[in-house]
């Protein structure tokens, strides 16, 4: 039996020829792996009128880091502070067209998906539909009995213990066997369903795809609208996000950004619909684009979607890194990190997929914002090196956002 049941309509299946993935290197992105590896070379946007010294440097290291061994073909970096965006980008969107990335280009964008649950989850908490020490056994009757006693605040800063559902070897073989299978996303925790908690509610931090998916099935048990329903009106439309959504499918909206695995001495191959989204859900299948996600961690950030007690409450700061690591010292909150670098500090969270690699961030007020967006996957796996350097250039991001600003 499903955890919970909320009445949906099914997409139409996948139809075509399945495209080839690397799936030992690229299935394994859903559990923190990386597919990555050569040189690839693409052409870079000029630099704009008006950068400033450090927008220049900053767009040089962009350039350098797509010539990089396992680089990503494309990036683009949107700085706001309280005027017009600045974009700057290197690389192409599409490697057979040569098109540059565009901030109105659609994009998977992994784990930044659950600070959208966060907004969700935290909205209904002021709402006082939920409460941050509500648990999944009154909420989610039907969970394990050893789950009954964690919180939904145990959830949102990944403390809960839950044990991770992309990591079940029933899931894998699942996804090996048909990369685009359309998974119910209510029943994704029935995974580990026969598993213990992996320790104490509340005792330690470790990151789970899992504690989001409860997440959302929280927010419907008590609301009785399904989650994508809670995203439209809790976050989408306050915010204005026009070209965001949360599909099941594995096709993407045009225009898009391409994501490529690469693995020498194979060409880079477009792995942007060789999965489908239902099988993260909640924990990282949402598309939205570079513009929508500038205007969603501003408003979060900042508080704009609950209220100051909640907001209190959210950053309540433990310590924790994002998947992947963010610039700088990490430490997790409700539904969000703070990432404290040699320029200050910014909120937000960083994301991986196959094909993908994103970091949104901005400050408590929410007046500079910061969205860093590859089209390839890069985490701690299997290159740890190049984790490091992206950190590098996020954080120098940050200091060209932030210019000095140390509050």
């Amino acid at each position: 039996m499903p955890l919970v049941s909320v009445p949906r309509s099914r997409p139409r299946p996948p139809t075509g020829t399945r495209p080839r993935i690397r799936l030992r290197l690229c299935l394994v992105a859903l559990l923190g792996a990386s597919c990555l590896g050569g040189l690839l070379h693409a052409p870079v946007a000029g630099a704009a009128d008006g950068d400033s010294g450090g927008e220049r440097a900053l767009r040089a290291q962009l350039r350098d880091l797509v010539d990089t061994p396992g680089g990503p073909p494309g990036v683009i970096v949107v700085l706001q502070r309280d005027g017009a965006p600045r974009v700057l980008r290197a690389g192409v969107a599409d490697l057979e067209t040569g098109r540059p990335i565009e901030p109105a280009d659609h994009m998977r964008i992994a784990s930044t998906a659950k600070a959208f649950s966060g907004a969700v989850a935290l909205r209904l908490v002021q709402e006082g539909v939920l409460g941050l020490d509500s648990t999944l056994g009154r909420t989610l009757p039907r969970v394990p009995r050893a789950w009954r006693k964690v919180t939904l605040r145990q959830l949102l800063n990944h403390t809960s213990g839950l044990p991770d559902y992309s990591e079940a070897p029933e899931f894998v073989e699942l996804l090996l066997a048909d990369p685009r299978r359309t998974f119910d996303p209510r029943r994704l925790l029935d995974f580990v369903a026969d598993e213990p908690l992996r320790f104490r509610p509340g005792s330690q931090y470790r990151y789970s795809n899992s504690d989001n998916i409860a997440v959302a099935l929280m927010a419907e048990a008590v609301t009785h609208w399904p989650y994508e329903d809670l995203l439209e009106r809790i976050v989408y439309r306050p915010l204005g996000l026009r070209d965001t959504s949360l599909p099941l499918g594995y096709e993407m909206p045009e225009p898009y950004m391409h994501g490529y695995a690469v693995e020498p001495p194979e060409p880079p191959e477009d792995v942007s619909e060789a999965l489908s989204a239902s099988g993260v859900w909640a924990s990282g299948g949402i598309v939205s684009t570079p513009r929508d996600m500038t205007r969603f961690i501003r408003g979060y950030a900042a508080g704009r979607l609950t209220s100051e007690a909640v907001v209190r409450e959210q950053r309540r700061w433990i310590e924790g890194a994002s998947e992947p690591a963010g610039p700088g010292r990490n430490r997790a909150g409700l539904g969000i990190f703070r990432y404290d670098t040699r320029c200050g500090t910014v909120l937000g969270h960083t994301g991986n997929f196959p094909g993908y690699t994103q970091l949104i961030a901005a400050t408590p007020d929410g007046r500079k914002s910061l969205t860093f967006s590859l089209t390839t996957q890069v985490n701690k796996t299997l290159t740890p090196a190049l984790v490091e350097r992206l950190r590098t250039i996020e954080e120098n991001a940050v200091c060209v956002l932030l210019r000095g600003d140390r509050r």
